[in-house]
């Protein structure tokens, strides 16, 4: 017995809280589980916050697609398989939750639709089996390219089969004819978005659970060295085809609730476009950590909504993101973020604010001048003929005129030249925040 343990009076082992060993177990627990309450609150909470029901649509959304990066990072970020077709997975569910819907109004069955994602997981799961039980063999160009070639494949099947995929128009449904679930029959967008919600939280619970389970660890193992894993008489196949299976569900379940908020499904669920979004997705907010693809997945959706509504170009703006970090900041977002761990666990991260605003503020100036330059230069070669006036950052002004032209580029060169001529100072501060010892 360790001298935390003692006895009752009834000769039952007990623990004691203020020895330090407990308590640094106690604290584990809450770190562990902190981020998962603080989530949950603000899960409930953002309605009251954004009462708009474009808003509740954005969450939505932004939930899904939480979900299914999740599930994409379990097989690129744990497993180190590139999959160029996993969009495949989370169609098919969606597809087939699709059907169920449409069943449960043709004939009255009770059925509740909370658990609908479940029978799209299910499927998915289904078919990632069929599919793993060939292209988990190997993680490297092998996988890629089966996987490219099913998602392929899938894509042009959902044009000629029609009966299961409805074609060019895809299939639709209607989430309400369901069996109300305690008198809720999701009429309105807060209830849709509490269960989506409610399937985000208990999705990213079980895959991070997974993740620390012998199989989500070995994952890790045979990404790294599947020969050496192999060695150790763990099979790397069977890893990757437990990690694919699994991913499959998940990615099903996002498809399901894919079905219950937009109500239609089409070839565009299916394709290789939205295959190479998630793959987008999950590399901005950071392969090699679990919450990266949280973070990805809400900074991409409001990229894609928020900014797609100012602009046509959002997709060269999110382009030329994903393309800085994966030059710069192969960790993606989390990564960066983590980066900044070992400055505050030496306290030395107050140092790192005024060589941030020095040098960020200016390069975040230079670079709306760059886009202004991109806007004004895609209007003046697009816009209608005799339509001069262009509307830019608040300011409505004649893009054919020299003068914007002019303050745009100059903005564009001071900004950029400021944080070139700051960077030296900014990258000193950065390596003395994480020296240790010397004054913060």
């Amino acid at each position: 017995m360790t001298d935390e343990m003692t006895k009752d009076p009834k000769g039952q082992i007990t623990t004691d809280p203020s020895k330090p060993a407990q308590r640094m177990r106690a604290g584990s627990m809450t770190i562990t589980l902190g981020p998962w309450i603080i989530a949950g609150i603000a899960l409930m909470l953002m309605p009251f916050i954004f009462t708009s029901n474009s808003a509740l649509t954005i969450m939505n959304q932004m939930w899904i697609t939480v979900i299914f990066a999740l599930a994409y990072n379990m097989l690129l970020g744990q497993g180190g398989m590139l999959s160029f077709g996993h969009a495949v997975y989370m169609g098919l569910g969606g597809f087939f939750c699709m059907h169920i819907m449409n069943y449960v109004e043709d004939y009255g069955v009770a059925f509740p639709l909370p658990l609908l994602p479940l029978f799209g997981g299910l499927f998915g799961m289904g078919f990632a089996m069929l599919i793993g039980s060939f292209s988990t063999s190997g993680a490297g160009t092998r996988f890629a390219m089966i996987s490219l070639g099913v998602g392929e494949l899938i894509a042009a099947c959902s044009v000629i089969i029609v009966a299961f995929f409805g074609g060019e128009e895809g299939i639709s449904g209607d989430r309400t004819y369901g069996l109300p679930f305690f008198g809720v029959e999701f009429l309105k967008q807060i209830e849709v978005y509490y269960l989506i919600s409610f399937w985000l939280m208990l999705s990213a619970a079980l895959m991070y659970l997974f993740s620390r389970t012998p199989v989500g660890r070995m994952a890790n193992a045979v990404r790294d060295n599947p020969e050496r894993a192999q060695f150790l008489g763990y099979s790397a196949r069977w890893v990757r085809f437990y990690s694919f299976c699994a991913s499959g569900f998940f990615c099903g379940i996002a498809g399901g609730l894919f079905a219950i908020s937009y109500e239609i499904l089409t070839e565009e669920n299916l394709n290789a476009a939205s295959s190479g979004v998630i793959l987008l997705v999950t590399f901005l907010g950071g392969v090699g950590f679990f919450f990266g693809p949280i973070i990805g997945a809400i900074a991409f959706t409001l990229l894609q909504t928020v900014l797609s509504l100012q602009t046509e170009l959002w997709s060269i703006y999110a382009g030329a993101l994903f393309l800085a970090t994966v030059m710069f900041f192969p960790g993606g977002l989390a990564g960066l973020l983590m980066m900044h761990v070992p400055a505050i666990k030496l306290g030395k991260a107050s140092g790192l604010i005024m060589p941030y605003i020095k040098t960020l503020i200016p390069a975040a100036i230079g670079v709306l001048g760059l886009c202004a330059l991109i806007e004004m230069t895609f209007h003046y070669r697009h816009g209608a003929t005799g339509d001069h006036e262009m509307t830019l950052f608040w300011t409505t002004f004649d893009s054919h005129s020299i003068l914007p032209w002019l303050v745009a580029g100059l903005i564009t060169v001071v900004g950029i030249g400021i944080a070139k001529v700051t960077a030296p100072s900014m990258k000193e501060a950065w390596d003395e925040a994480n020296t240790a010892g010397g004054g913060s």
